[in-house]
């Protein structure tokens, strides 16, 4: 075994340093946030290497390609330049990829066992829906209709969690879904082609069906490493023992703690019961923050202590106590989006905080668009992530395009995005036709519906569709031209999308009722928006006026996305990531925890999500809830959330407290030198 091991082992803590040394046999590190987890995958996989093992035996898995590619780059770095003793060819490497990534190549290998051929092509979604949409075509018949992407939503949920997952839809549709299920297979097949549904249980098949496979696989991959190992879900959990059961050389990390995507399938419970599939298995627990202060440290600790079922840590750092966490209270959720910005303003201002170095978290996407508004008015420079811009997203492009048809019908772009939204027998060959006689006939598309000479070609059904699309504009224009000034065109606008279908649609293409809601609540949002111009203008007048001032804001907005600029971000996509400065704004039941979450007894899965927000915080952390909240164009009372009542209260200060307290001298003494260093920029 050589010595002159490249890793410094020195630079390591006791823990991370037995981490990746003690390399035989199941071993779970349970890796705090802020511990340097990635830091001791990628030694461990070197201390491998230097000890012996052939790189080509190690395989790294984790879930996203960004992560993947970090860990190999710095392998790489780690590990110094090889040869491989035979002219021509490059040293082996270790094989670190996404599981989705690492089932393409052994299937590139080992499909013909399954009657497909190696060279075989993954689908991704627009093939998927382009296939399901010619299957379709050939089944529907009469007055039938049923969205492809809605079907394409039940065959993938199908897949990925079982029958299970599609109680609550109508028995029409799973009837037609099966129906079309057969031929979409039949079609893969004779594509040679798979979807990204099917890597991982094509892979499962081949284990199960071909021993030979699995023991090739067994003896290439003899030691094993899977990060995020608490959001594994069943397929994944299965892949990984079938792999490992042979050498037991498995090696997980993760954070049950940090258990968060409960929601899509992952289950905490493949690692909170590892004991019960390998008994021998070694645990470590890393619990040394090398990213917060003990303040925001302790508060975390302490909310998630709250949790039954975990393996108890407790995180610490060498970086002091620090601040205190902020506490506010604001009446409505856009009193708390301006606190919250002039809270951002005066750090940048007198702390010399710059707006990259902060960030606002918050549960649900809906969120941002008062948050959104109050950064516009302030014209602070932001970046949406974990979601679309609220003006970029689909369902809120739908939302316009009505309303710009409706001012303007000749508006092309606007007409054939809803045309078919939600589906009304207006099939995208149609509306492709339809748009071919337009550039013709040198009239716009709704021009051309309005003359049935133009379209006499069709076939009847769709020449019903074009006529009924055309008399439905044609009439919901004359209705609002005719309406009267304060005419309540928001609540005539809901009504008017119900009716349409178009919550319906929504509610049916969403992979859960929770992300439905969201959808719609977004809609209402911008409805109550609306609200406000009807008091001056007639219906027509409203929607241009307001269709005016989104298209500005929009401009403004995509003029921000530069470097420099705040991060505005969901509490699941912020994992992972940290920020010198973080606002948690929305603290408050029904929201966090969630309304669902509340009514089906997961709190849990809540706690531990509020338990990431809060250690993302490097140096300063604040906090806020509402006593009002606008819902459906009224204020809702509000209650602050239980998990507030969680935490110390000596960890904790008033905000406006603070703001009143007269400043010390050495406060005001910074006050003053980074107000001058701001001006003699």
């Amino acid at each position: 075994m050589p010595f002159n091991f490249v890793i410094d082992l020195d630079s390591l803590n006791p823990q991370q340093r037995e981490a990746v040394t003690d390399v035989k046999g199941p071993f779970m590190i349970l890796a705090g946030a802020g511990t340097g987890k990635t830091r001791v995958i990628t030694s461990r996989v070197a201390y491998l290497i230097e000890c012996g093992v052939p790189p080509e035996q190690i395989l790294a898995v984790t879930f996203t390609n960004k992560a993947a590619r970090e860990m190999q780059e710095r392998v790489t770095k780690l590990i110094p330049k090889r040869t491989s003793g035979e002219k021509g060819k490059k040293a082996p490497k270790p094989t670190i990829s996404t599981f989705h990534s690492l089932c393409v190549r052994i299937l590139r290998l080992y499909i013909d066992r399954l009657g497909y051929k190696n060279n075989f092509v993954i689908y991704d979604e627009s093939d998927q829906v382009s296939t399901l949409r010619k299957i379709m075509s050939h089944i529907l018949t009469g007055d039938e209709k049923f969205d492809v992407k809605v079907v394409q939503s039940l065959l993938s949920k199908f897949k990925n969690n079982g029958p299970e997952s599609l109680r609550d839809q109508p028995a029409s549709l799973l009837a037609f879904a099966q129906h079309v299920q057969k031929q979409y297979e039949s079609a893969l097949r004779a594509c040679n082609a798979v979807d990204f549904d099917d890597l991982i249980l094509l892979v499962l098949k081949l284990f199960e069906e071909h021993p030979e496979v699995l023991e090739a696989c067994r003896e290439r991959y003899q030691y094993i490493m899977v990060d995020e190992y608490q959001d594994t879900n069943s397929s994944q959990f299965q892949l990984i023992n079938f792999l490992a059961a042979k050498h037991h050389n498995l090696c997980v990390v993760g954070d049950d703690d940090q258990s968060i995507y409960g929601w899509r399938g992952a289950q905490i419970s493949n690692l909170l019961d590892m004991e019960r599939f390998y008994p021998e298995v070694k645990v470590i627990k890393l619990e040394q923050n090398y990213r917060s202060t003990n303040n925001i440290l302790n508060a975390a600790n302490k909310v998630i202590k709250n949790n039954s079922r975990r393996r108890g840590k407790k995180l610490w750092s060498d970086f002091g106590d620090g601040e205190k966490i902020q506490l506010s209270t604001y009446e409505s959720d856009e009193a708390e989006a301006e606190g919250v910005v002039e809270l951002i303003e005066l750090a940048r201002m007198t702390r010399n905080v710059p707006w990259e170095k902060q960030a606002i978290l918050f549960r649900t996407n809906q969120q941002s668009r008062p948050i959104e508004t109050a950064l516009r008015k302030k014209r602070v420079k932001y970046n949406l992530i974990g979601g679309q811009s609220f003006f970029d997203r689909g369902e809120i492009k739908d939302f316009l395009a009505y309303l710009k048809t409706l001012v303007n019908p000749d508006d092309d772009v606007s007409l054939l995005r809803i045309a078919n939204t939600p589906p009304r027998g207006l099939s995208d060959v149609a509306m492709e036709r339809l748009l071919g006689i337009s550039h013709k006939e040198r009239k716009s598309v709704f021009g051309v519906m309005a003359d049935a000479k133009l379209h006499e070609d069709f076939i009847p059904r769709t020449r019903n569709s074009i006529a009924e699309f055309h008399e439905l504009i044609l009439s919901t224009r004359n209705e609002l031209t005719a309406c009267p000034v304060a005419f309540p065109l928001n609540d005539w606008l809901d009504e008017f999308l119900e009716e349409q279908g178009f919550y319906g649609f929504i509610k049916r293409t969403q992979k859960t009722a929770e992300a439905a809601d969201q959808r719609i609540a977004n809609i209402h949002s911008l409805l109550e928006t609306l609200g406000s111009h009807t008091l001056t203008h007639s219906p027509m007048e409203a929607l241009q006026e307001f269709l005016e001032e989104i298209t500005l804001d929009s401009e403004f907005a995509e003029e921000k996305k530069v470097e420099g600029a705040l991060t505005l971000i969901t509490m699941h996509s912020c994992k992972g990531l940290e920020f010198p400065y973080v606002h948690i704004v929305g603290l408050e039941d029904g929201l966090l925890p969630h309304s669902r979450s509340i009514n089906e007894g997961t709190l849990d899965e809540e706690r531990r999500l509020f338990y990431v927000a809060l250690t993302r915080a490097r140096e300063y952390l604040s906090l806020s809830h509402c006593t009002g909240r606008k819902r459906y164009g009224q204020v809702m009372p509000c209650n602050p959330s239980r998990f507030l009542l969680e935490l110390p209260s000596e960890l904790l200060e008033r905000a406006d407290a603070a703001m009143k307290a007269p400043p010390t001298k050495a406060a005001a003494e910074d006050f003053f030198a980074n107000i001058f260093s701001q001006i003699k920029k």
